[in-house]
């Protein structure tokens, strides 16, 4: 029986780019929130090691700021070193970060795909990885996204009124993100400083259209104190 886990990617053709050069504001921290120990282990590593578990994943290449240098390459040196993380100097935008991840690997023939995902997301499943990664070897681009299931407001004469707006086709952008290395390399060719919120918007400029994987709600993003409260009672379950 064939295992649902695997995919028909070559090992190692993936390069996980994970942007880490963030700061601790909405976090409430004057370190970087990535520092902050979920059971027992930087939340960064718990987001590095899943990657690494995956066979189609080659390498891991961590985008940092100047000032959280030491603490990766000092107390945390030995869990950069476990998964062999590659660590490069981020930016202050998150495409800045995303690019040097990009440039850090664009001379190795053997990666094909990038996979882009937030550091602050240690929850991402393997079943889910497993699924984005195979729709991006079939379309060249595919990112996780969770359908909406809140009722949505579209605010109207200044909040004095309101319309309920259709959910039924709308999904939460979640992470990885995955692309083929030349889809992600024309995007950013072509990017110019402009605004995106994610890069899949970029691909989106490009003309390339991007599918979507239905992801677990659980791969949470660590925004907020109580975001790793949460985190801790999902890996407890």
């Amino acid at each position: 029986m064939k295992d649902p886990h695997l995919t028909e990617l070559t090992a190692g053709c993936i390069a996980a780019v994970l942007p880490a050069a963030g700061s601790g504001q909405r976090f409430g921290s004057d370190r970087n929130k990535l520092f902050a120990m979920l059971s027992g282990k930087p939340i960064w590593f718990h987001a590095a090691s899943r990657l690494a578990a995956r066979p189609e994943v080659g390498r891991i290449v961590m985008a940092i700021s100047e000032q959280d240098e030491v603490d990766f390459r000092g107390p945390f040196a030995e869990l950069v070193n476990e998964l062999r993380i590659e660590l490069v100097r981020g930016g202050d935008q998150r495409s800045d970060s995303v690019r040097a991840g990009l440039d850090a690997v664009a001379d190795d023939k053997s990666i094909e795909f990038i996979a882009i995902h937030d550091a602050a997301r240690p929850l991402v499943r393997d079943a889910d990885l497993a699924a984005v990664f195979a729709k991006a070897a079939e379309t060249g681009a595919a990112i996780l996204a969770a359908p909406i299931t809140a009722t949505l407001k579209r605010v109207l004469n200044d909040g004095n009124a309101s319309l309920t707006v259709d959910r039924s086709e709308l999904y939460s952008a979640l992470t990885p993100q995955v692309f083929r290395v030349d889809v992600l390399r024309r995007a950013y060719d072509r990017h110019r400083g402009r605004p995106a919120t994610d890069d899949a918007q970029l691909v989106e400029r490009i003309g390339h259209p991007v599918a979507l994987v239905h992801g677990s709600a659980d791969n949470i993003k660590i925004t907020h104190p109580e975001d790793l409260r949460i985190a801790e009672a999902i890996l407890a379950r």
